[in-house]
C-alpha cells in the first residue's frame, strides 16, 4: 500500500467485509500445521506484560517511529495540528497525549521514521493475498490463521473471512485468547479447523494481574471449543509467572479434561520488545530472566509425564 492511499483506505470502518489488519504474513510455520498465511487483525481485550505484537492492542490505526531513519526534516512537525510534534538539534519527538491520531504525519514522512500500524482492508483485499500461496497449503497440510490481537475483537469480519477461506478449501485456523462473547464465537468456529486456543494462567487473580482481564469466561469458552472444534491449548512460557511444576502440571490436566489434541508451549522471548518504545511505551519485563533450553525442556518433562501430548514453539 502507497502512501497516497493511506488516507483513503484509513476512512474506511471495521464491519463484516472490511477489517482492520496490521500484517499479513506469509510462509507461517508456527501458527498451525504446514505452511500457512497469518491473517492479524488489530484489537485486543488483553494486556499481556510480555506481549509482542502491542501494536495490536487498540482497535484503530495508530503510529509507530523509528528514530533511526529520521532525518530531522520537520515535516511531520509542520504537518501535525496539535503541536504534538517538535523536532530539533536533540532529535524528534511526540507527545502522545497530545496526539489526534490524523496520522498526518506519517503521510508525509519521507523516509518511514513514522508510519501507521493498522490499515482497513476489504475482504476481497485481504483474500487476494491469502491465494497467492494456496499451492503451499496443498502441498503441506498448511492453510490459512487468524491471530492478533484477537480476532474475535473483529468477529464480523472474521466470520467472512473464515467463510471465504472454507469455499476456497483452505485448511482454517483461529489463534485466540477466548475472551469473546460464545455467542460470537460460536458462530466463527463453524468455519475453523482448528483453534490456538491460549491459556496463560489458570489461576484467576494472577490471571488478571498480568492480563488486566479475569479468566473465567476464557475458561468457560475453552471447554465449549474443545467440544466443538479440534482445539491445542497454547502456553507462553512466562519465567516466574506460568512456568511452575505445579501450574504446569495443572495446565495439563485442564488440556486433558477438555479434550485438547495436545499443550504448545511457547517459550518467552524479548523480539517484541522495540516495538513497545515505536509505539511510546515501556516495556514492562525489561529485567525479566531468559527462558533457557534446559528449563523448557523440563517444563515439556513436566507435561508428559500428566499424560498430555506436548510440543514447543509452535
Amino acid at each position: 500500500m502507497t502512501l497516497a492511499t493511506l488516507a483513503e483506505t484509513n476512512q474506511r470502518k471495521a464491519s463484516a467485509t472490511v477489517g482492520l489488519i496490521f500484517n499479513i504474513q506469509r510462509f507461517s510455520i508456527h501458527d498451525g500445521p504446514g505452511i500457512r498465511t497469518t491473517v492479524f487483525l488489530k484489537g485486543c481485550p488483553l494486556r499481556c506484560r510480555w506481549c509482542s505484537n502491542p501494536e495490536s492492542w487498540h482497535d484503530y490505526p495508530e503510529i509507530v517511529t523509528n528514530d533511526l531513519k529520521c532525518t530531522r526534516c520537520g515535516r511531520c512537525q509542520d504537518a501535525c495540528p496539535t503541536g504534538a510534534i517538535v523536532v530539533d538539534s536533540k532529535g524528534r519527538r511526540i507527545n502522545r497525549s497530545r496526539c489526534n491520531l490524523c496520522l498526518d504525519c506519517a503521510t508525509v514522512c519521507p523516509t518511514g521514521a513514522i508510519s501507521i500500524t493498522g490499515s482497513y482492508m476489504k475482504l476481497d483485499e485481504v483474500m487476494a493475498e491469502v491465494e497467492r500461496d494456496k499451492l503451499f497449503y496443498e502441498n503441506s497440510g498448511g492453510g490459512v490463521t487468524l491471530s492478533g490481537g484477537e480476532p474475535l475483537m473483529q468477529w464480523e469480519f472474521s466470520l467472512e473471512l473464515l467463510k471465504a477461506c472454507k469455499a476456497r478449501g483452505f485448511h482454517t485456523a483461529l489463534d485466540t485468547c477466548g475472551y469473546a462473547p460464545w455467542e460470537a464465537m460460536d458462530r466463527v468456529l463453524d468455519y475453523v479447523d482448528l483453534a490456538l486456543y491460549d491459556i496463560k494462567h489458570l489461576d484467576p487473580t494472577q490471571h488478571r494481574k498480568a492480563t488486566g482481564k479475569s479468566n473465567r469466561l476464557i475458561l468457560e469458552n475453552a471447554r465449549k471449543t474443545a467440544s466443538k472444534v479440534r482445539t491445542w491449548v497454547r502456553v507462553p512460557l512466562i519465567p516466574g509467572y506460568n512456568d511452575s511444576e505445579e501450574h504446569l502440571r495443572r495446565v495439563a490436566l485442564f488440556a486433558r479434561e477438555i479434550g485438547a489434541e495436545k499443550v504448545s508451549l511457547l517459550p518467552y522471548h524479548v523480539w517484541g520488545e522495540a516495538k513497545w518504545s515505536r509505539l511510546g511505551r515501556r516495556y514492562p519485563m525489561k529485567n525479566a530472566p531468559r527462558t533457557s533450553d534446559e528449563h523448557v525442556a523440563r517444563c515439556q518433562s513436566i507435561v508428559e509425564d500428566v499424560g498430555a501430548e506436548v510440543t514447543v514453539g509452535r
